[in-house]
């Protein structure tokens, strides 16, 4: 009888160690990673941003699971729900569709998940992130366009993606600065031309055999930028005509440093992916921030290319 007196207090002693580390596990587990959802891996900007924060949020030791939606947004809907299923700590969104995707973001939101935006804006007034304001990108263009295009210039304008709210933005930012005040200019057409490289060279072309005169090239990006840069240099048309793009890629720098793009708008990738890292740190150490970060955009043109060179 004492022999099973001691077994049994040795089972139940044991029993509550087993209790005490599933309840550790559970409470580690429901911390969770941090997850990276990207919009598109193809997307040149959005692999800086990706490999700057990959750094930054090592150096804070926060650990990080990348998803790439590789630009379907029914798929990162469905990456997103899996991740707020699987009680990630927080999630950093660079939204594919900034409509579609508010419900899952609501959802995070209900589970307790914190969400961190960057890039591209969503469409729900809580959610916060670090995020350089796209009207800005659009004014720095539209500035340098009504300054040194000749009297009654011809340009077209290459749109990103225009059901989004970034390319919208731009559009908006430029049109007020340029447009607006200088009515001389003409714009003689406009596409979207989806943040793509081989759109952009396929509109110019287009443009190219409508148009015997084109004096600038506004794009939303620099993809966009440098895929009319290769139409208008098959043309032999690149000489005298203005061309303006966004990102400060290392292509778009590049292109600048030749004298073959005559601006791009740095949008700083290091500075959001800080930012962002900065916000997501907040929430896990539990003092959560209620503003987003603005990070400012920086004109580059021939007079400043030498900053920026590596």
């Amino acid at each position: 009888m004492r022999l099973s007196r001691k077994l049994l207090l040795s089972l139940l002693s044991l029993l509550g160690c087993f209790c005490l580390l599933g309840c550790g596990l559970a409470d580690v587990g429901s911390s969770g990673k941090v997850i990276y959802a990207n919009h598109n891996g193809d997307d040149t900007f959005a692999m800086q941003l990706k490999n700057m924060f990959e750094e930054k949020a090592k150096a804070a030791g926060i650990d990080v699971e990348f998803l790439d939606a590789k630009g379907d947004s029914n798929l990162q809907i469905d990456q997103l729900n899996e991740a707020i299923d699987d009680k990630a700590a927080a999630i950093v969104l660079l939204a594919m569709d900034g409509t579609s995707i508010v419900p899952s973001v609501e959802k995070a939101r209900e589970a307790g998940i914190p969400i961190v935006i960057m890039n591209r804006d969503v469409n729900d007034p809580k959610v916060i992130g670090a995020l350089s304001d796209d009207r800005e990108a659009g004014r720095m263009q539209g500035e340098f366009m009504a300054k040194n295009l000749p009297p009654n210039a011809k340009i077209v304008y290459l749109m990103g993606e225009s059901s989004l709210g970034a390319a919208i933005k731009r559009w908006e930012g430029f049109k007020e600065t340029c447009l607006d005040k200088r009515p001389d200019i003409q714009l003689l057409a406009s596409v979207d031309g989806s943040w793509s490289k081989a759109e952009g060279m396929k509109a110019m072309t287009l443009w190219l055999s409508f148009f015997p005169e084109i004096n600038g090239v506004v794009a939303g990006n620099d993809e966009m930028a440098l895929g009319a840069i290769q139409a208008l240099k098959a043309a032999n048309r690149l000489e005298g005509c203005l061309v303006t793009g966004v990102d400060a890629t290392p292509a778009g720098l590049a292109a600048v440093r030749a004298g073959e793009l005559s601006q791009t708008i740095r949008q700083d990738a290091e500075g959001q992916a800080a930012g962002a890292v900065t916000l997501v740190k907040a929430f896990l150490d539990g003092k959560p921030p209620t503003e987003s970060l603005d990070i400012p955009f920086t004109s580059i043109t021939q007079e400043n290319i030498a900053q920026f060179s590596k």
